[in-house]
């Protein structure tokens, strides 16, 4: 009976979900779902992306947190649209959570929209939101383990982005087996390796996101 319960929660979530990629459709609005751990440094990574991005292609944010508004602070302050989502305790955002805020967004300017869900390495990858592709942020510091521990986050990205290699040589990592066992999970995989904070790879990235805006 729990397996049938969790069944219907999802199919209703799915429901929502093609609801909001028809009107993202309609508004010719592209969507990304960015998911990460706590601390791998998804907000870095929208700041550097609006700035290599925002003067040629209009860009919003919606922001997930379980509280505060920090980061939705950081993406205001550079003149983007952006609203924040406090779940107050659950740990990813789905598509009613979304759904709620996109008449705070005015949808008919924005060409490109970031979504940054809540840290966790499990359950946004379960719940769709309408979403054109998913992209998985991974820190080298987390460790080359984590592709085998939370497969479905890796299987289910359209991109996994592996941020912080300035720090690779302080660290006893192998990048090499994060890339195959993420490619052995799901061979489709685009995989970029970036620092959000020296810059090194990033064009790789606003390139990969030109293609799929076609600009």
């Amino acid at each position: 009976m729990k397996v049938k319960v969790v069944s219907r929660i999802l199919q209703a979530n799915d429901r929502l979900a093609d609801e909001n990629r028809r009107l993202f459709k309609e508004k010719g609005v592209y969507v990304i779902n960015l998911m990460s751990a706590p601390g791998a440094g998804k907000t870095t990574l929208i700041v550097e992306t609006i700035k290599a991005l925002k003067d040629r292609v209009s860009i919003g944010v919606v922001e997930g947190d379980i509280v505060g508004t920090d980061d939705a602070e950081r993406i205001d302050s550079l003149g983007i649209p952006v609203v924040q989502i406090n779940t107050h305790g659950a740990c990813h955002l789905d598509a009613n959570m979304v759904r709620e805020v996109l008449d705070e967004l005015p949808l008919q300017d924005i060409r490109l929209l970031i979504v940054e869900n809540v840290g966790n390495l499990v359950c946004p990858a379960e719940f769709n939101i309408g979403e054109d592709m998913k992209v998985m942020l991974l820190s080298v510091s987390e460790g080359d383990d984590k592709p085998g521990k939370y497969p479905l986050m890796f299987q289910e990205s359209s991109a996994l982005l592996i941020n912080k290699i300035d720090l690779l040589p302080y660290l006893d990592i192998d990048i090499e087996r994060i890339k195959s066992t993420a490619r052995a999970l799901n061979p489709e995989i685009e995989i970029i390796e970036l620092s959000c904070k020296t810059g090194q790879g990033m064009d790789r990235w606003v390139t990969f996101l030109e293609e799929k805006l076609q600009i």
